[in-house]
Parts: structure tokens; sequence; C-alpha cells
């Protein structure tokens, strides 16, 4: 199963510039489902009644100190299923006293416990093992991702659970890799630098890829020697509780792995300004991002990393294969119910093909399954809770009422749950609301332009620089909009390209910093210079 997940990532919606049917076979992510669901409408089995999912709720406490404990108050809160809106569970709400005793067992495990201390070989044993256990329980843990979140279990099992495994047994690979240099200096000294674990590391996840992204912190902070931790979503606080037992079994000791499930107010607030943590990673929206900067400046001035928003765009040339991309910014946008910081959510066409592009889009948009995630050959499951669906349907409501054309969706499908039609404008303009702010849903704004100079200059002017997609079969046009496109991450001809090794992060607001590959490792290290003077040395 990984290889599989491996070769479907790497190759993430990869799209041949030469054919539509390379297409259809190199679609890569979407594709595992896009075979069983030819002919079936987006309105399709919203108000069935949902699944009963695959596994029990058996983790709701705070983990801190290698033991499940209450929240010191005594409180909970609930997590809902977003197919319905019931509660699946009712979880420990931690807050600042909690982030407190977390916060003192990382620092003991730290200063005091084995783990920095092993060496670097034991610990990427300990992932490795990690890692194995997590393979073995994917299906479960694919079913409680799925029903606190409501991404596909397709998606869940086949692609996000395996990759998650991937980016451990990649960081685990790098643990007895990390070291410094031996340092030439003008002078009769010995100069070497050391690169030292950080400490105690802070992180808080989002709600979108609660495990996927609990994958590009945790595992690089493991591997650097740290401590950690960790605020779920108040949304999906789970599937972290559930893996975080797996590391216990796989023989972490305590203290080094602790997480805080609660709101970021209180929570999430007392972990950004909390005096012994020695760095912050935070994956949100921006104004959140900013929230942490200003609390780690108005505390300890602790280092922080920051994944944000974004408002993608995803440009089409008049040389592009028009089909392939329809199908490729189709899946740019509606993947995970178009819940995705990169999303390629301004969709830019050439006016010679701009026409022929929309009907196709719409088409497209039109045959998308929306139903119970659970399901075989469901494409998009609900939103994550009423608060996002409204704002989606808010979006909406201005790009009509901006006078943006709607070709298709815009409408709630069933009376339960937080499911959207999958929703298609054209005639955009870069003034409304739909093609400035980051929407999160699945809804499609195609904008028309005329030559790369405009569309360069129109792609640029937004407050974010995540991501961009670009389909031409003009190498000369693709390296002059690579260069040109102020963005962390440009996809030539795909999109969505996920790997381990792949560095990802953003310019401008969508963030400082990089996760993933060999970059985010510098993030969890500290560089110490160490000079010895040298008495009569042979040679210098």
């Amino acid at each position: 199963m990984q290889v599989m997940a491996s070769r479907i990532l790497s190759n993430l919606l990869y799209v041949s510039s030469s054919s539509a049917s390379a297409t259809k076979r190199c679609l890569g992510l979407c594709s595992r489902w896009h075979r069983s669901i030819s002919g079936i409408g987006a309105s399709a089995a919203a108000d069935v009644e949902p699944s009963i999912p695959p596994v029990q709720i058996d983790h709701s406490q705070l983990l801190i100190d290698g033991q499940f404990v209450d929240a010191a108050s005594g409180k909970t809160f609930p997590t809902f299923d977003p197919r319905t809106g019931d509660i699946i569970a009712n979880v420990a709400e931690g807050d600042a006293e909690d982030v407190n005793r977390a916060v003192q067992a990382a620092r003991k495990a730290f200063d005091e416990g084995p783990w920095p201390k092993m060496t670097a070989y034991e610990r990427s044993r300990v992932i490795l093992r990690f890692a194995d256990l997590l393979e073995k329980h994917n299906d479960e843990v694919a079913a409680i991702e799925t029903w606190d979140s409501g991404k596909t279990y397709e998606q869940a099992a086949n692609v996000e659970i395996p990759m998650v495994i991937r980016v451990f047994r990649y960081y685990a690979g790098w643990a007895d890799k990390i070291h410094g240099l031996t340092v030439q200096a003008d002078g009769p000294h010995h100069v070497q630098t050391l690169h030292e674990p950080i400490g105690v590391a802070g992180q808080i996840v989002p709600w979108n890829f609660p495990l996927l992204i609990y994958s590009w912190k945790v595992a690089p902070a493991l591997a650097c020697g740290n401590t950690v931790v960790l605020k779920t979503a108040e949304q999906t606080p789970l599937s972290a509780l559930y893996v975080s037992k797996l590391f216990l079994e796989a023989g972490l000791p305590p203290g080094v792995l602790n997480v805080i499930t609660g709101f970021g107010p209180t929570a999430g607030a007392a972990l950004c300004s909390h005096m012994d943590v020695d760095k912050l990673a935070f994956t949100g929206s921006s104004r959140t991002g900013k929230v942490v900067l200003e609390l780690s400046a108005h505390s300890n001035l602790k280092p922080v990393t920051l994944e944000l928003g974004g408002k993608s765009p995803f440009i089409v040339c008049k040389d592009a294969d028009v089909d392939a991309a329809v199908e490729a910014a189709h899946s740019a946008l509606f993947f995970n119910q178009g819940q995705c910081c990169c999303a390629g959510s301004r969709t830019f066409v050439h006016e010679s093909i701009y026409d022929e592009f929309v009907e196709k889009a719409k088409a497209r948009a039109l045959k998308r399954v929306v139903g119970d995630p659970f399901k075989n050959g469901v494409e998009q499951g609900p939103q994550i809770d009423s608060v996002q669906f409204e704002k989606i349907m808010k979006y909406i409501r201005s790009g009509i009422e901006g006078g943006a054309t709607l070709e298709s969706g815009g409408e709630r499908i069933g009376s339960k749950g937080y499911y959207i039609q999958p929703t298609v404008f054209s005639n955009v303009q870069d003034s409304m609301l739909i093609a400035k702010d980051e929407i999160f849903g699945p809804v499609q704004s195609i904008l028309k332009f005329k030559d790369l100079e405009e569309v360069i200059r129109r792609a640029n002017a937004t407050s974010y620089g995540l991501a961009a997609g670009v389909f031409t079969q003009n190498m000369d046009t693709a390296n002059t909009l690579m260069r040109a496109l102020r963005v962390g991450t440009v996809w030539i001809n795909c999109y969505d390209v996920f790997d381990a090794a792949i560095p990802f992060g953003g310019y401008k607001m969508s963030g400082q910093g990089r996760v993933r590959g060999i970059y985010s490792l510098s993030s969890y290290l500290q560089v110490k210079a160490a000079v010895t003077a040298l008495k009569n040395p042979a040679w210098l």
C-alpha cells in the first residue's frame, strides 16, 4: 500500500501535456475514484442514511507525560460528524493549566530524559517502529480521520495515511545524518559547528489535514532530538490522539510527545505565550498566524514557522491541452472539499480557449460525486462544520451579486450535514471577493487573460504567495512563469505534487519557513560555533 501511495503522491495530479488519454492514466490522487463515478451526478446521496464508521473512539483525553488524562478543569467539548452534525465524542478541553503541565513534561523529558541523549540511530528506530504500527493500523486511522473531518475514506486510507507513514520514515532516515561542519578560520583555532536540538517545540495543526500536517511537524522535530507539545484543531482532535498512543507503543519515552485538545484562544494562546517553549510551528489562517507571531514576540521571542493561507493562481496558457488542464484545475480546486491552503482557486485561462475551458469545467463539476465520504466512488464529502459551510455560502452569494456568471452549483445538497454543490463561476473579475479572498471551499473562479505579462501581474497582485500551477507545452513559457510568480511552489503541467522530500511554504502572507524535506530540519536545530585555541599546530 505504501509503495502505491508513494507513486500516487509523487505523481499527484501529474498530467501529460501531450494527450487527454495520458491525463486519465496519470492523474494521480483523484484517479482512484474517478474511474468508478462516470455519469453519476453531483447531487448523489447526501441525504441517504450515513454509513456506520468501522472504528470506535478509545482516546478522548489529553496525552501528557505518557498518560491519557482529563483536563485539569474536568471540562470536555464535543467533536462533530460533518456528515450529520451529530456528536462523535466528548473530548477533554485543555486550557492554560494543561498546557503548562504538558510543557513541564516536555521540558523534563528534554533536560533529563533519554530522548535527546539517545544515539540518533536509536531515535530513528523508535520512529520507524511507529511508522510500522501506523501502517498496521492504516484503516482504523483513516476511518477516524474521515469520521472527524469529512474527507473521503478512499483519500484518507489510500493516500494520506500512507503519506504520513512515508514522512515519518523519511525523517527517521535523517536522524543519524544531522551533523555540523569543520570551519577553516584565519588563525590558530580549531572551529566546528554543532547542530543541536532546539528544545521544546510547540506545534499547532489545522483541521483540513490533521494527520498529514501532524507528520510534517512532529517527524522532523523528533528526528532532531526535540520534545513536543502539540495542540490539535478543536474540530478534528481524534486522529492525533489515536496515533500518539501508537508512538508510546513504539517506545517513545514519556513526555517526548504531548497532545493537548482544546481551543485556540485558551490552549493555543497559552502554548504560544509559554516562556518555556523554545520554538513554535503553526499551520492555519494568515490572520491567526499574525496572532501567533505577536504572542511569541510578547513572551520569549521564540522562533516561529508559519504555513498559512493562499489564493493560488492556476494558469492555463493558449497552447495547453485543454482537457488535461480542465481535469487538473478541477482537482486543484475541489480536492479535499476545496479545503486546501494551496488550492488552485484563481483559474486564469487564455482568452483564445476560455469558452471551451469554461464549458468543460462546468461539465466536469456537474459529474462530481458528493455524498457520504465512507462510500466507494464518492469524490467530495461535507465541509468541516456549520461555520465553514456558512462562510462558503456567503462567498457564493457574493459572486452572484457581484456579477460573476454561475455556471454550476451554488446550492446546499441535502438537509443535514454540510454538503455543498461543486460550484463554478465564469466571468470573474479580480476585484470580486471570490477572486481575492481565501474561500476554502468547492468554488472555482475562472478568469480570462490576454498575455503573459498581464497574467503575471494579476497572479502576483495578492497578499498571498503559497503556490501556483502552470499549464503549457512551451518550456520557455513555463520557465518565464516559474521565475516570475512570487510563490513557494510552482507546479508545471501538474498540481498538488506532495512528497516527503519536497519543501513546502509560502511567500508574503502565506507564511515563513518551510516544512518537509531537508529544509524543515533547520527549524528544529540550533547552530553552535565551538572554537578551540591550538598550540603549535602542525598545520592550519
